[in-house]
């Protein structure tokens, strides 16, 4: 029905997350009313691509070996924050209240999905508390089946090197109806309830 380039062009947009061929039609005659010179720099931007890296140090994205946030010399170099994904950093980030640095470990243990600990980057984070004075680990993981997981054996790992490992506060979200909260969620801000 479509030209060839028109087919490639559904078919690659169709490998994006949550992205169907119906989606990625409407991109497709969306960017065909663009004129060439916003399409060439549409172009330009995803050729930049090529040139992010990933962070020798934390996982980050990076432009050149570090990112920006291992490079700030304002950052608590001793806490580091644990994280599945870099998404997960970017939130952490938009709080501003987070001021030490990260490490990702590029998804978490999942034995459905058949990823176990030898594929995340783990031995990378041991090694940055070997190496360095790690005063505090803050695990930051979903609180789900896969995050509790890679929790737990990331404190067995940890344990032998003697520093404080911390978690997130979980309980209710602002807003929410304690009628509607499940049974875990509860007992989680319960237990983590706060003096006032």
């Amino acid at each position: 029905m479509y030209p060839k380039n028109i087919q490639n062009l559904i078919y690659y947009f169709s490998q994006f997350p949550n992205i169907g061929p119906k989606t990625a039609e409407r991109f497709i005659f969306y960017l065909i009313k663009k004129s060439p010179s916003e399409l060439q720099k549409l172009i330009d931007a995803l050729k930049k691509l090529q040139e992010i890296k990933i962070c020798q140090n934390c996982g980050n994205l990076a432009e050149d070996k570090l990112c920006s946030i291992c490079l700030d010399p304002k950052r608590d170099k001793q806490t580091i924050c644990v994280v599945a994904e870099i998404p997960d950093l970017i939130a952490i980030e938009k709080t501003n209240e987070y001021q030490g640095v990260y490490h990702i470990l590029g998804g978490v243990i999942d034995q459905f999905r058949q990823i176990g600990p030898e594929k995340l980057n783990i031995t990378n984070l041991l090694n940055r508390i070997k190496n360095n004075k790690i005063k505090e680990l803050i695990l930051a993981l979903n609180p789900n089946l896969e995050g509790e997981t890679t929790a737990f054996y990331l404190i067995e790992k940890i344990k032998p090197y003697k520093i404080k490992i911390s978690r997130l506060a979980r309980g209710l979200p602002m807003g929410s109806d304690l009628a509607y909260a499940d049974e875990i969620t509860l007992i989680n801000a319960i237990k983590r309830r706060e003096n006032i």
